[in-house]
């Protein structure tokens, strides 16, 4: 079923029929990893397929239209690593346009001035260090920023006034985790936030406690709790 939304374009789309997305490539990239068949794909259409997404500024489109954020360069640095062609791509240019992209917070955007966000935060961040850019972070200034998304239900929010959601359990911690300042919040709340976000009784994690259950949530609340653990 996977290679049927392969596009000649050397990109995966995400059914049958679409425009093949960074995105979805990325997450075939990923699946297949998991299994062990990486040797199905032909790594050089593919890895030249993400290679020519990167603009002339470092940024990345997400497809042919032309989309840019932040997102779309991890997504391209993390299939690449992946696959071992990150020398594909021009990885200075991509490092300076993610560094663009930083806020006076410490936070990062989805483009050079857009509002710093956790899960762009992660994003630039996982980006930067699979590069080797870390340094190019003020974590204690970042960290702040991202252990102020705890709320007193011990849940995280993407940024301030927001409600808390389960997803973000995954996104501001692995961010935390990998700035080393993940003891800066409370990891027993935020367990506890996520088991009150189950249903005890068929199963599944929702966004907050009582709503409805979805897979998306299911699984960013497993991984959230995991890291927290």
């Amino acid at each position: 079923m996977m290679m049927m939304l392969f596009d000649s374009a050397g990109g995966f789309a995400g059914n049958i029929g679409h425009d093949p997305h960074i995105l979805y490539t990325l997450s075939a990239i990923q699946v297949l990893a998991l299994f062990d068949k990486l040797n199905v794909l032909d790594v050089d259409k593919v890895s030249t397929y993400i290679a020519g997404l990167q603009n002339e500024d470092g940024s990345f489109s997400g497809d042919i239209w032309g989309e840019v954020d932040t997102r779309f360069s991890y997504i391209a640095i993390c299939g690449l690593s992946i696959l071992k062609c990150l020398d594909k791509i021009n990885v200075e240019r991509a490092v300076n346009y993610i560094i663009s992209c930083r806020n006076v917070d410490g936070g990062f955007g989805c483009t050079p001035g857009g509002e710093s966000h956790a899960g762009q935060i992660f994003c630039c961040v996982a980006a930067l260090a699979i590069t080797g850019a870390l340094h190019y972070v003020d974590k204690d200034l970042l960290g702040w920023w991202l252990c102020e998304r705890q709320v007193k239900s011990g849940g995280l929010n993407g940024r301030p006034e927001k409600l808390p959601d389960v997803c973000y359990s995954w996104w501001v911690l692995s961010s935390l985790t990998m700035i080393d300042r993940v003891h800066w919040i409370s990891k027993e709340k935020l367990i506890k936030f996520i088991l009150n976000c189950q249903d005890t009784e068929n199963g599944g994690i929702s966004d907050r406690p009582d709503d409805a259950v979805d897979i998306f949530h299911t699984y960013f609340g497993v991984a959230g709790k995991t890291v927290a653990a």
